[in-house]
């Protein structure tokens, strides 16, 4: 399988509630498992169907507890069991909240090498 990916992806123990850009009033949030992160992008499951193309927003604890606002297109979908796999970029980031991501994925690499 041919790597696409441009940074780094790290695993995060955390969660993102997200809403769908647009929806319709009374729409609920819906919590994601995230099983890897970079500064432009997020791999994560999710029991509820999201649409491939939609730009979700959500809010991002990071591992400081800082909670970054991202802005989600869905880009890939996979079907496991009864969960979904998402793949997803980050929209208008700003290079901040990017650079606080790469942060993680720094310290991590350096962890790996000791």
């Amino acid at each position: 399988m041919d790597e696409r990916r441009k940074n780094n992806r790290r695993e995060l123990i955390s969660t993102l509630t997200i809403k769908r850009l647009g929806g319709q009033a009374g729409e609920e949030n819906v919590e994601i498992d995230i099983t890897d992160l970079s500064k432009t992008g997020i791999g994560f499951t999710c029991r509820m169907p999201l649409e491939i193309g939609a730009v979700y927003e959500g809010n991002l604890r990071i591992w400081t507890q800082e909670v970054l606002h991202a802005f989600v297109e869905i880009v890939r979908i996979e079907k496991k069991g009864g969960e979904f796999s998402y793949g997803g970029i980050f929209i208008g980031m700003p290079e901040m909240d990017a650079a606080r991501i790469e942060v993680y994925d720094t310290v991590k690499t350096m962890e790996e090498t000791e």
